[in-house]
């Protein structure tokens, strides 16, 4: 270890330097130790879920779940660059991360001769299916922090529909108004997670980007796209398909597509293939160096839970948005009722959408808010999901003019995927916390005035969303603190824009790491070494500090009643 710098202190006199050397980064020491000594007892680490299961099976009886380590990447040191740059770090970072910490658990279990792991590095965990015993075992491992069930969903449900005015849904949010300027989605990237998509469909086929970089299925059913089920194929239509059938379908035509099968061809999804999926977008090619993840991922799918807050999905989901890449969730069909949200469409940072009808009123079985999860107004905002028309399956390419008419939120939230490949096509350089908060700001507002549970922000208009972006400076406030993202809005910059409790002139909290008031340090100091020299009378200590070299620090000592005070820099 590199030496502190040391402080000599006579009795009832201020400090004063002693020598120069490099300070060490006290962060680095606590993760360290974290690293080392961070215990904890299986009661913490096995979710109830689990526990019930492995109390009512056999020592030698095999369940899959799903490993998380404690120790994470911190994305937030990752911001303000460009994508091309922002991305490659995030993926290296992540990787390293796993690399070194779970060397430990993957050598437990190759040693307990476990044939199933899958390496999560997107989340700082492992994929395992093992005996009971071993899972008890691989508990009271240090630095483990969860082990839960690898549980299972459905593929949502598409509702009933009946045929209705062609393309009236791409008209209602404008999207032919943004075609006219030019902007069809050209040079963006969209992906799914779903069913998979129907390759030989005329509306989807010459989409597809192509390469082994493109399609993921983690069941390893198919190697090219497939769609054995349609959801997939028909949510892709809304966002991508053309006029082959005779009429506008997609709401960004130009665009190209890939796509990750988490559902298998029995319509069932295990949690982590959905890992799985998230992971690969992130890094299609498995190359740090090459930029080809999406610029934007829909998700028509959600958890059964209704009104329950699960995080299961949300690491991945953040470190998608950290690295730039927008992704959309369809909110539910649970209506009419208030409180029926699911996750992860109601995760904090999630950008849920509702579904409306021919007359933008919100349709009965859309789910409502508040987010079950942080108590904010849910859906985000809503779109067409009434009386779709949209691309369905050829079964092989046989009925290549194969068409259907679909309802249900998974068909809303490829209208706001779409939008956001529209607004990108526009504004290549636009941040996603501009992008999320112009289609917010531009909605048009339904049902009582300003945001609400039943609609959002209100129903997505691209082509306000595109005057928005044009006319004005965005302002952002991701945490409601009341301090904006971006230089040159009303107040002073904040410097975390997703922590509430971090802003310019915030309380600072010694010793946990954190730049509460974003003057770019912790205060945090670490004394490692103290020695009382009685012939000299003059106390000598070795201390570290996050600060940075050149910033100011003021010492106090004490001398009968009055206090001193000494700057020095280090």
């Amino acid at each position: 270890m590199k030496k502190g710098r040391y402080l000599e202190m006579k009795k009832g006199d201020a400090m004063r330097p002693f020598n120069t050397a490099k300070i060490v980064s006290v962060i680095v020491i606590s993760l360290l130790l974290t690293c080392v000594t961070g215990f904890s007892s299986e009661a913490e680490v096995i979710d109830p879920n689990l526990e019930s299961v492995l109390q009512s099976s056999t020592s030698d009886e095999e369940i899959s779940v799903i490993v998380t380590l404690a120790d994470k990447a911190d994305l937030k040191e990752f911001k303000n660059a460009d994508k091309a740059f922002l991305r490659p770090m995030i993926i290296r970072a992540l990787k390293n991360k796993a690399d070194l910490t779970q060397v430990p658990v993957q050598a437990f279990l190759k040693a307990k001769g476990v044939k199933r792991v899958v390496t999560l590095w997107l989340i700082n965990g492992v994929a395992v299916t093992a005996p009971a015993d071993v899972l008890h075992e691989l508990a009271r491992l240090p630095g483990i922090e969860s082990i839960r069930l690898d549980n299972k969903l459905s593929v949502p449900e598409v509702l009933s529909a009946i045929p209705a005015v062609s393309e009236w849904n791409i008209n209602v949010i404008r999207a032919p108004e943004l075609w006219a300027l030019g902007h069809t989605g050209l040079n963006v990237v969209v992906a799914s997670m779903d069913t998979g998509v129907d390759i030989n469909h005329p509306d989807l086929n010459t989409k597809w980007r192509g390469g082994t970089n493109s399609w993921f299925d983690p069941n390893g059913q198919h190697s090219a796209p497939y769609d054995a089920v349609g959801h997939g194929t028909q949510t892709m239509g809304i966002i991508v398909g053309g006029d082959a059938g005779g009429t506008a379908i997609g709401v960004a035509p130009g665009v190209e597509w890939i796509a990750v099968k988490i559902f298998n061809d029995s319509g069932v999804a295990i949690y982590s293939a959905i890992h799985q999926g998230f992971q690969w977008l992130l890094d299609p090619d498995g190359s740090a160096d090459t930029n080809d993840a999406p610029d934007v991922v829909n998700n028509s799918w959600g958890l059964d839970s209704v009104n329950g807050c699960s995080t299961e999905f949300q690491p991945d989901i953040q470190a998608l948005k950290a690295s730039g890449v927008a992704v959309t969730f369809s909110a539910g069909n649970y209506g009419p009722n208030q409180s029926t949200s699911v996750s992860p469409a109601n995760n904090s940072g999630s950008f849920a959408t509702g579904a409306t009808d021919y007359l933008n009123q919100i349709a009965s079985f859309s789910s409502r808010g508040l987010s079950a999860c942080d108590g904010t107004v849910y859906p985000e905002v809503v779109a067409p999901g009434v009386n779709i028309r949209t691309t369905d399956l050829t079964f092989g390419g046989v009925f290549r003019d194969s068409y259907v008419n679909v309802s249900g939120t998974s068909f809303a939230a490829p209208h706001v995927s779409g939008a956001m490949a529209l607004l990108f096509d526009a504004f290549p350089d636009l941040t996603l916390s501009e992008l999320e908060s112009a289609l917010k700001q531009s909605s048009t507002d339904l049902g009582s005035t300003g945001p609400d549970n039943d609609h959002g922000y209100g129903l997505v208009d691209v082509m306000k969303a595109y005057e928005f972006i044009s006319n004005s400076v965005i302002c952002t406030d991701s945490d409601g603190d009341g301090y904006f993202a971006e230089s040159g809005c009303s107040t002073a910059q904040d410097c975390s824009d997703d922590d509430l409790t971090v802003y310019p002139n915030a309380p600072e909290t010694k010793h946990d790491g954190i730049d509460q008031d974003c003057n770019r340090y912790d205060l945090t100091i670490n004394i490692l070494k103290a020695l009382y020299t009685k012939k000299r009378d003059t106390l000598s200590v070795e201390a570290t500090t996050a600060l940075e070299r050149n910033a100011n620090m003021t010492l106090y000592g004490n001398e009968s009643t009055e206090e001193k005070k000494q700057t020095t820099k280090w």
